[in-house]
């Protein structure tokens, strides 16, 4: 995409809002200028940021397949000033739009390997893309493993989703809650706590993992002591981004930026930042 149109915002439509759970909307999104639809490419594990006049901006993950660029899904859970607004969108609303920006998830080097997917709390929605990617392309992937964890039980979002992900040849779904309530069919407690129950394999897998940093730092730990390489754990961070561009400094961490060297990192190369406590 032009350089320009990552500066300033473009226009686009909300085709469809998909409320997910109380405070969490699904926003499928289209360029109303053709030429920007034409144009626009990403990778998945990338981000737009969302902007509506007036309020402000703020970076959301794109949750659908590069593939099918016609429209971009975001889910966004109502959390501040902008969210809050974002969430209450309806069809045929405008917002502004621009991006994409960051790193992507590994999936040229994940091939005819194994892929573990971890996720904690809405950590789900950047990783949606991935599932989704080799759901689609099934034959050239191994064994899909997802597992993803929740404070409460009443939290999972896209119940449907995992169902139907569980019934995909060579596929398991794994779901922890803290606290379970009534009919959880999952495990209750850490999500980490369901790395025994499924058949990994350290030397054939990459992992893909967002949520919590303290979740993501705690499964990294207990991958990297059972033998996984440190280089085929990845991270999706979140900090505050404001530019998107590397300018502003807000999303810094250590010596990089969020939004220009990530926000998709490998462990290897952010583990001994994330044990700094503060940063």
């Amino acid at each position: 995409m032009a350089e320009p149109l990552r500066h300033a915002p473009w226009e686009a439509e909300v085709v469809d809002a998909t409320t997910e759970s109380p405070g969490i909307v699904t926003l499928r999104l289209r360029a109303t200028d053709r030429a920007i639809r034409a144009a626009y490419r990403f990778r998945p594990g990338q981000f737009n940021m969302l902007y509506l006049f007036g309020v402000g901006e703020v970076p959301i993950s794109i949750s659908s397949d590069p593939d099918d660029p016609e429209t971009l899904a975001h889910t966004v859970r109502g959390v501040g000033r902008v969210t809050n607004k974002l969430v209450t969108l309806a069809p045929g609303d405008r917002v502004g739009l621009r991006g994409p920006f960051g790193s992507s998830w590994p999936l040229a080097r994940a091939e005819g390997r194994d892929v573990l997917v971890v996720t904690g709390g809405l950590g789900c929605a950047p990783v949606v893309s991935v599932i989704d990617y080799i759901m689609a392309r099934r034959q050239d992937f191994g064994h899909l493993t997802i597992l993803q964890g929740v404070k409460h039980s009443q939290d999972l979002i896209w119940r449907s989703r995992y169902a139907a992900w569980e019934r995909e040849p060579d596929t398991e779904v794994g779901l922890a809650a803290n606290v379970a309530g009534e009919n959880w069919p999952g495990h209750q407690g850490l999500v980490t706590e369901l790395f025994d129950r499924y058949p990994l394999d350290p030397a054939a897998t990459e992992t893909m993992m967002c949520g919590p940093e303290p979740m993501m730092r705690a499964a990294a730990e207990d991958l990297t002591g059972r033998g996984f390489d440190p280089g085929s754990i990845w991270l999706s961070m979140e900090r505050n981004m404001h530019c998107a561009v590397a300018r502003c400094g807000h999303c810094q961490l250590g010596p990089h930026f969020v939004c220009r060297d990530g926000p998709v990192f490998p462990y290897g190369r952010i583990g001994e930042l994330l044990a700094v406590k503060g940063l």
